[in-house]
C-alpha cells in the first residue's frame, strides 16, 4: 500500500533501476565442525532432535550461512535490495543465506516496469544479460579477466554507470549509520524475510520524510 502511494506522488519512476546485496547480520552459532558440516548439506544433527535438546535446537538457526568477503566474516543472511534510481526508495526485495553470491536473485526481482537496469560488475553474465525484461537496457558494469582486460572505452563507460549505481550504496549507508546497523536477532529465514522487510520499509518511511520536506530557498539566509 506504501509502495502504490509512492508511484501515485509519481516518487517511484522506473527511468532507472538499480539492484545490489548487502549482509544482514544474525547472531552467531558456535557449532562443531561435523555439525556446521550437516547443516551445509540441508539437514538437522541428530543429536539436536533428541526431546531433551528441543530448547537448544530452538535457539539455533540453520537456515544462515558463514560467508567472507574483503576479509571481512559474516554470519546470516542477505538483503537483496532493488531500488528506484531517481528517488532511491526501495521497490522490491529478496532475502537469501549469506553465502548465495548476489547475482542469484537479479532476475526474479526485475519485471516489466523497470526501464533500465544498473548493477556492479557482479551482475556481468550472460545468463542475467539475456533474461533482463523486454526493453530494459542493460548497464550492468562490465568486468575484465585475466587475458581480456577492460579497454579505456569500457573503464569509461564503468565510470559513467557507476554515477547512477553508486546510489543504492547511500542505502545501506544510511540504515548502517542512522538506523543503528544492518543486523536481526530472529532465527531462521522466515522470520529473516519479516525483519528484513520491515527494515527496508522503515527506510523507505524515513526516505520519503527527506523528499517530502520543504527545501530552504537558496540564497536565502536564516534570521539570527
Amino acid at each position: 500500500m506504501f509502495d502504490a502511494m509512492l508511484e501515485e506522488e509519481g516518487l517511484i519512476t522506473h527511468n532507472g533501476t538499480i539492484i545490489d546485496a548487502t549482509f544482514v547480520d544474525a547472531p552467531r552459532q558456535r557449532n562443531h565442525h561435523d555439525e556446521n558440516k550437516t547443516i551445509k548439506e540441508g539437514n538437522i544433527p541428530e543429536e539436536w532432535k533428541k526431546p531433551e535438546n528441543a530448547h537448544k535446537l530452538a535457539q539455533k538457526d540453520t537456515d544462515a550461512r558463514w560467508t567472507k568477503k574483503n576479509n571481512e566474516v559474516h554470519f546470516g543472511y542477505k538483503d537483496h535490495v532493488k531500488c528506484d534510481a531517481d528517488s532511491k526508495l526501495i521497490t522490491n526485495y529478496g532475502v537469501t543465506d549469506a553465502a548465495l553470491h548476489d547475482s542469484q536473485r537479479c532476475t526474479q526481482l526485475l519485471d516489466e516496469t523497470d526501464k533500465s537496469f544498473y548493477a556492479d560488475s557482479a551482475y556481468s553474465s550472460a545468463e542475467i544479460a539475456e533474461n533482463l525484461p523486454e526493453n530494459c537496457e542493460n548497464h550492468i558494469c562490465e568486468k575484465g579477466y585475466k587475458n581480456r582486460p577492460l579497454t579505456e572505452k569500457q573503464k569509461a563507460s564503468n565510470r559513467e554507470k557507476s554515477k547512477i549505481r553508486c546510489r543504492i550504496e547511500h542505502i545501506f549507508g544510511f540504515m548502517t549509520r542512522s538506523m543503528k546497523g544492518i543486523t536481526i536477532r530472529s532465527i531462521g529465514i522466515t522470520r529473516a524475510w519479516f525483519q528484513i522487510g520491515f527494515m527496508n520499509l522503515a527506510y523507505n518511511m524515513l526516505r520519503y520524510e527527506f523528499l517530502k520536506r520543504p527545501k530552504p530557498n537558496q540564497g536565502v539566509t536564516a534570521p539570527i
